[in-house]
């Protein structure tokens, strides 16, 4: 039977040996006698339980690789401070020390500083929501993860926004061919306070020159605070005309009082 090969960081999971309690039971015997190699032997024998954890990252924007080297530090360090004389098993123990490993560094890593409570929490309530999908055979509602934790709803709903990536305004969000639309065109505006006084009385008048229906975006877009779909549902039309109707009539605007 062929065997399933994955590249990960320049590793071949598919050649990973998976060690025995008995294997790892000796090896760790020869590491602490200083049986260096024993080391190596003992991590490389349990890179797939490190793979296997980072299934639990799997909606995660990290880069897989950086995730698989961070798990490996975790499993490192687990190595390094396992006693067998616990009395349990090093997979019971390492489990913990790479998932915090990788936690911390998918926590600190993030383009927004969120609280640690506030991480915390979100995945408390991730798990809460698997247990409970379990439990009710189907997804639970805000309500009943909170209720299931003992926590607000509201602090609930704000974990989970949390874990959100960072959205540009100037991404693409429709391009029919012709001109782009990007998310800045669908947030609503109603402050003008970036414009000063010899600009608005410019535009004021440039707009006087342009055709009624131009005129009318221009002046629902920019003094009413619409937005390009709000618009487009308004005339009837799609939100690309708009955009390109906003655009013709702002260009002419340009030209007209350069």
């Amino acid at each position: 039977m062929s065997r399933h090969k994955v590249e990960i960081t320049g590793v071949n999971t598919s050649n990973i040996k998976v060690l025995t309690s008995e294997e790892t039971k000796n090896l760790f015997d020869l590491y602490k006698k200083g049986d260096i190699t024993a080391r190596e032997k003992i991590v490389e024998g349990n890179l797939k339980l490190v793979l296997s954890i980072l299934k639990i990252f799997s909606n995660s924007e990290e880069n897989k690789d950086d995730l698989f080297q961070i798990g490996c530090v975790g499993l490192l360090k687990a190595v390094d401070n396992f006693d067998p004389s616990y009395g349990v098993k090093f997979s019971t123990y390492c489990v913990p020390m790479i998932l915090g490993e990788i936690r911390r560094y998918v926590r600190d890593n993030s383009s927004i500083r969120v609280s640690r409570s506030l991480k915390d929490l979100s995945y408390r309530s991730l798990k809460a929501k698997d247990e409970l999908s379990i439990t009710l055979g189907r997804t639970p509602t805000i309500s009943e993860i909170a209720k299931y934790l003992d926590v607000d709803e509201f602090l609930i709903v704000d974990s989970l926004d949390s874990r959100r990536a960072p959205v540009s305004l100037f991404e693409p969000i429709y391009n029919d061919g012709g001109d782009t639309i990007y998310l800045c065109d669908q947030i609503e505006d109603k402050k003008t306070n970036g414009i000063n006084l010899d600009t608005k009385i410019a535009i004021s008048e440039a707009i006087n020159d342009l055709e009624e229906r131009n005129r009318y975006v221009l002046d629902q877009r920019f003094v009413i605070g619409k937005t390009q779909l709000e618009l487009a549902e308004e005339l009837g039309i799609s939100q690309a005309q708009i955009s390109r109707i906003e655009k013709k009539a702002i260009d002419t605007i340009r030209g007209n009082i350069v």
